[in-house]
């Protein structure tokens, strides 16, 4: 280094090259830079998703979780593998190691489960593989509004926005809410059927084989060739009230003569309202391991393009932006940054008193800050809080030596009166040893921070990294440029003394000489009574120990004001969506009359398992600025001649959320939790602390995770506690006579079908209208071949206590 600075003293091009050339890289990275709100700690996640039409919790956890789940966990790298069963619906997610690459464990997944594929269920759907996690929320949340119909607003989520946005960089799922989906709805009359004597079954099958395009092939014409295709399907729902089902004595029965066909909706599952008004969002979840903002930015393209494609009438609004709050916090440590440099130079600029020696100083911080972009772009890295961070520190310690540095030099000038060209190359061989031990020290104090093992270890991993990255530079910096501008730039006044003498030096008098007294006096004394001393430091050491635990702990903070939050909403098992839809009307009235409230979007089923019974809130208040003291929001106060409103009235987002769990709690037997949207997914979905109860009978961890949420309510400092196991939903079970079945010749298929089309469901394509099951219900299965008076009970229908 001693020889790389004399070097740099005689050839100043040459140095100014050496750092110039960090600092054009870091500045052309700079701009390439992804941000984000923290690191891309995601644990690399996929998930199986397979839906079982029909089928009970248990049902799917036996004939398709558990199955899923057998092959799956053989595939290498697997971290943690949890199910979620549902009705109809298994998700089994599949989270790897920090080091595993994702699109390879997907694609090791996807021939695990291409093997089991044969043993699932004959109605199973095939299983659909994601790279994402089902619990991590929405990164953004767009509305569709108009004074159009559901129907028509659908048509426009699903046909235009949706399929345009799922093409986006990043975006793992599009999940639309509110929707109302166009059907061609069958309604058969039961007592028509009934008098034909024909079996719904049979008005199932002559749809499915009378609506369907055949392909017949190639027809060789000559010297040409044809495609052969029965065009059979119906283009007009209203043709196919002439569908011929049976023959009866040669005469036909038409759809139209037992029921009638309606261009119709799907059953409602889920609803929206944006501020009371029905709308339809979407929402928008990125991939594992997809950079937000990133993703944010791509989909607000794509937007951009689709609203040129969709009717004047119907607006896009962007509801939930994950990227607002992470540009506003990038802006405000920038900021900081840039606050802390000033502030830094200003310090030298107090003690050394010399504008020149300010600017040789000062310039360490730019140079070591700028450089280290270009090696966060080479790794990959993105601007996030964590690297902003480790810049923000690192202010104050890439200056240390260039301070140290030049002060040297400074001191070679004004005391020893050398000229500034000899002063820096001595200055240098007296403390260049020193100048490196204590950059190094550093190093070896944040680079081990990089290499910690588990989540920890890749959440800090940018941040030691990037300050030794900043640290190294200015080592570079204090042993080139910083030299080769005190020997250019310092002169022989800018330290000039008195009237000779250590004491008569222009940086030892006046406060600076007595500070210089009052130092030697008590290193003087600390000298003298090392004893004392050493103890003093033994006791604050082992201060840290009861100081430890007074300190409240947390991974990352989450009473964040975001000045946006969640509210969830869960109504007991079996809430149909009317009843959810009432219930969701009431807390939204509550919420906007909530003080600070702006902005509500509502949503009611939609969920990732599909049920009804579960809803949520997005609530934004009004921005931090407006309701918290700030030195902007005094000054509008000054400015409309009220400066003290700006010290009154003043509430957090905390005291927002406080306020909504207060109102709510009347609503019950809903449960709610009211919560800021996570923004750092770990694995094990939305919660702070999560309780896996184990065990081989269902009934009894069922009441066991009941008892643990109900002492929780005295437990300090938990609120919104719930459990994930229901096993309180209704239902109705049928018991079939065996032996009356058996002698009219039919199955339990033929049963489950007749009761399928009988109650109606979204895979069905026929239904009773206004079909109902009571609790005593007897199930009569006509047969077309046989006479009404044969038809005999031969299930029953009831309620399990």
């Amino acid at each position: 280094m001693q020889k790389l600075a004399e070097i740099c003293i005689r050839r100043p091009v040459f140095a100014t090259m050496i750092v110039l050339s960090l600092v054009v890289v870091g500045a052309a990275s700079y701009f390439k830079l992804g941000v984000d709100r923290f690191p891309s700690v995601d644990l690399p996640s996929v998930n199986i998703r397979t839906n079982l039409p029909g089928a009970s919790p248990e049902e799917v956890e036996t004939l398709v979780s558990q199955r899923i789940e057998e092959v799956v966990n053989t595939v290498d790298g697997i971290d943690q593998l949890r199910s979620v069963s549902g009705q109809g619906t298994s998700i089994v997610i599949a989270t790897f190691n920090l080091n595993r690459n994702v699109d390879a464990a997907a694609q090791d997944v996807r021939d695990r489960v291409s093997t089991v594929l044969r043993d699932l269920p004959p109605d199973a759907k095939p299983p659909v593989l994601q790279k994402f996690d089902s619990d991590s929320s929405p990164v953004m949340t767009v509305a569709l509004s108009a004074d159009r119909s559901l129907r028509e607003l659908t048509e426009f989520a699903n046909f235009t926005v949706k399929l345009q946005l799922e093409r986006a960089g990043g975006v793992g799922q599009v999940n639309v809410v509110g929707d109302l989906e166009r059907a061609i709805n069958v309604w058969i009359d039961a007592e028509r059927l009934a008098a034909y004597h024909i079996p719904i079954t049979q008005v199932r099958q002559a749809l499915e084989r009378q609506n369907a395009d055949v392909p017949g092939g190639n027809v060789e014409a000559g010297r040409r060739e044809l495609v052969l295709r029965t065009l059979g399907r119906y283009t007009d729902p209203r043709e196919m009230n002439n569908l011929v089902v049976a023959n009866i004595n040669g005469a036909p029965v038409h759809i139209g003569d037992i029921g009638h066909v309606e261009d119709g909706t799907k059953e409602q599952r889920s609803l929206a309202r944006l501020n009371g008004v029905p709308t339809v969002t979407l929402e928008i979840r990125r991939q594992s391991g997809a950079n937000t903002v990133e993703v944010i930015n791509n989909v607000k393209q794509e937007l951009a393009r689709i609203s040129s494609q969709l009717p004047a009438d119907v607006h896009v609004e962007v509801i939930r932006d994950q990227s607002r709050y992470i540009e506003s916090a990038l802006h405000e440590i920038k900021q900081h940054l840039v606050m802390g440099s000033l502030l830094a130079s200003l310090v030298v600029l107090l003690f050394m008193r010399s504008w020149r020696s300010t600017a040789i100083a000062a310039i360490a911080i730019p140079c070591s800050v700028i450089s280290a972009f270009g090696m966060m772009r080479a790794l990959n890295f993105t601007l996030n809080s964590v690297t902003m961070l480790a810049l923000v520190l690192m202010v104050g310690v890439v200056i240390d030596d260039a301070i140290v540095v030049l002060e040297n030099i400074f001191r070679f000038v004004e005391e020893k009166k050398m000229n500034s060209m000899r002063a820096a190359k001595e200055a240098t061989a007296d403390i260049g040893l020193a100048v490196m031990a204590t950059t190094f020290s550093l190093v070896v104090i944040f680079l081990p921070v990089s290499f910690m093992s588990s989540i920890s270890g890749r959440f800090l991993y940018q941040f030691g990294i990037t300050a030794a990255v900043a640290i190294m530079v200015s080592l570079l910096v204090s042993f080139t440029l910083t030299r080769m501008m005190s020997a250019r730039l310092l002169r022989a006044q800018d330290a000039a003394s008195g009237h000779g003498g250590h004491d008569a030096v222009a940086s030892r008098r006046g406060f600076y000489a007595w500070l210089d007294r009052r130092y030697s006096r008590l290193l003087a004394w600390a000298m003298r009574h090392r004893l004392i001393v050493a103890s003093l430091a033994l006791v604050v050491i082992a201060s840290n120990v009861p100081l430890y635990h007074i300190v409240k702990q947390e991974y990352i903070p989450t009473d964040v004001d975001e000045a946006e939050f969640d509210v969830n909403v869960n109504a007991p098992e079996g809430t149909g969506l009317a009843a959810m839809n009432e219930a969701m009307l009431s807390v939204e009235k509550e919420l906007q009359s909530t003080p600070g409230v702006r902005l509500i979007l509502a949503s009611a089923g939609g969920s990732f398992l599909g049920g009804v019974n579960q809803g949520s809130v997005y609530v934004r208040i009004i921005p931090h600025q407006e309701r918290k003291f700030s030195l902007s929001r005094l000054w509008n106060s000054t400015i409309h001649g009220h400066p003290l409103g700006a010290f009154h009235g003043n509430y957090s987002q905390r005291d927002v959320m406080q306020e909504v769990r207060r109102r709510l709690a009347k609503f019950a037997p809903l449960r709610f939790s009211v919560r800021n949207a996570p923004s750092f997914n770990i694995g094990g979905g939305n919660f702070d602390i999560d309780f896996a109860i184990r065990g081989p009978e269902l009934q009894k961890l069922s009441k066991y995770a009941e008892d643990l949420r109900q002492k929780s309510k005295d437990l300090g400092g938990i609120v919104d506690a719930d459990t994930t196991l229901k096993l309180d939903k209704p239902e109705l079970r049928v018991e079939i006579d065996r032996a009356r079945a058996a002698d009219l010749g039919v199955d339990t298929s033929d049963i489950a079908i007749g009761l399928q089309l009988m109650v109606g469901g979204d895979d069905q394509v026929t239904r009773f209208r206004d079909a109902s099951v009571n609790e005593d219900y007897d199930v009569e299965l006509r047969l077309s071949d046989r006479d009404r008076s044969d038809a005999a009970t031969i299930a029953r229908v009831y309620v399990p206590s």
